[in-house]
């Protein structure tokens, strides 16, 4: 006969080797100095020490100059005026640089006139203030992107789509107030079909290095009928219809208003821009 003090010893053993869990491995601990840390922003006017009067934190140099927030047209005394209704003087043809040749009209705006180009200015601008009114036509034609489709190009590279997206839907990247294949509006904030829309437009050019290399991008902010839809949106390159986006190193460019070549009839009027740099 087994003992049964051997046979407890037995089973306590055999109980300690099911409910052991095997060694965690020692797992190699990461230096310190190899986590990058986020840059700390530092303000170099602001170090050494500290002022204790209001004077010493005051200055009076620059002085902004004043500007007419109401001048001719009801832009802003410093803006370029580059379509008041009364003639295309400012604008030319896209394909051949000639005059350009959308239809003026009596009510002081401009249409789209088929299959006539695209037109932009005569002026090159980088960093801009630009303000645009346009409208879709009001009686509804075409569906999807071919519903009173046009385009604002800044640089005559980026675009600020304009499209009839009422009752309209299209991919979002490419509806009314996108960066054209790369970011959807924040908000839809149309007008009725057929009535004025307004974009207000905050540009800042790109930026490439001496080999041709980008080393800034470009952003835009948009206010489409005074609701944010773009908040300082990185512009990651050309906005092309088919394929990626490009970087190739440019100046300033025109501002380029799109014929989408579909009978959009879509028209403009009250446009100025104000140069930032």
């Amino acid at each position: 006969m087994i003992n049964k003090t051997f046979t407890g010893i037995l089973l306590a053993v055999a109980l300690m080797a099911c409910n052991t869990t095997p060694k965690e491995e020692p797992q190699e601990e990461v230096a310190k100095d190899s986590i990058a840390s986020p840059e700390v922003i530092t303000y170099p006017e602001y170090s050494g020490k500290e002022p204790t009067k209001p004077e010493e934190t005051e200055f009076y140099k620059p002085v902004p100059p004043t500007v007419d927030p109401n001048g001719k047209n009801g832009a802003p005394s410093d803006a370029i005026v580059l379509f008041d209704g009364s003639n295309l003087d400012h604008w030319i043809s896209s394909i051949d640089s000639t005059e350009a040749q959308w239809t003026l009209n009596k009510d002081g705006s401009m249409t789209v006139k088929n299959k006539a180009g695209d037109i932009q200015t005569k002026q090159n601008f980088g960093s801009v203030q630009l303000h645009v009114e346009w409208k879709s036509p009001a009686e509804i034609q075409g569906e999807g992107q071919s519903r009173a489709n046009s385009g604002v190009f800044l640089q005559n590279r980026y675009e600020v789509q304009v499209l009839d997206n009422n009752d309209n839907d299209t991919y979002t990247n490419g509806q009314v107030g996108s960066i054209y294949k790369q970011g959807a509006p924040l908000a839809k904030a149309s007008a009725p079909t057929g009535e004025w829309n307004t974009y207000d437009i905050i540009y800042h050019a790109p930026e490439f290095n001496d080999e041709g290399g980008k080393i800034k991008s470009a952003t835009v902010t948009v206010l489409h009928n005074g609701v944010l839809i773009q908040d300082h949106t990185e512009i990651k390159g050309t906005t092309p219809y088919i394929g990626w986006p490009k970087n190739e190193p440019h100046g300033k460019g025109p501002i380029k208003l799109q014929d989408h070549g579909d009978n959009s009839r879509v028209s403009y009027r009250n446009i100025w821009v104000r140069e930032l740099e």
